[in-house]
């Protein structure tokens, strides 16, 4: 989860630095050129500030989410943000492993899956040996958890 902030106060400060400094300038250098209805270039940058400032407003709240997540509130022994959780999927007989991971974070593909997820959420506050019922698209998939790694043990490893 720190790469994630890492990377978006980054995200932040780039776009602070083009909302201040570099489309100030080209909103100046385009009103040169004229009359401002039919000044694409004019338009363009407007257009752009309009994005980075909407971008920045959503950076600077999800920053804020991050920084009220209570790491209190993470059970040691359930599945939980930032567990890793090994499931036999029992239709298929095969096991599976995922990362509960924010839904910046989520890349199915890779096994990270967001908490707010079919899955995640039916993973949520489990623990080793439970059975759950996940309902999906092509139907409910009935899963055991065989092995879990919370965030603590993850933390602990490091």
């Amino acid at each position: 989860m720190e790469d994630l902030i890492k990377k978006l106060q980054a995200e932040v400060t780039a776009l602070e630095y083009e909302l201040r400094n570099e489309l100030p300038k080209e909103i100046l250098k385009a009103r040169a050129h004229g009359d401002l209805r039919e000044n694409a270039e004019f338009h363009a940058a407007k257009e752009r500030q309009r994005y980075v400032d909407a971008r920045l407003s959503q950076l600077k709240k999800r920053l804020m989410d991050f920084s009220m997540i209570d790491m209190s509130k993470i059970p040691h022994d359930k599945v939980g943000l930032g567990s890793t959780v090994v499931v036999l999927d029992v239709q298929k007989d095969i096991e599976v492993t995922y990362k509960i991971v924010t839904s910046e974070e989520a890349d199915v593909p890779k096994g990270l899956i967001s908490t707010s997820s079919p899955i995640g959420r039916g993973l949520l506050g489990k623990k080793v040996g439970d059975e759950v019922s996940i309902p999906s698209p092509g139907g409910v998939r009935n899963m055991e958890i065989l092995k879990l790694a919370t965030i603590y043990d993850v933390a602990d490893q490091v």
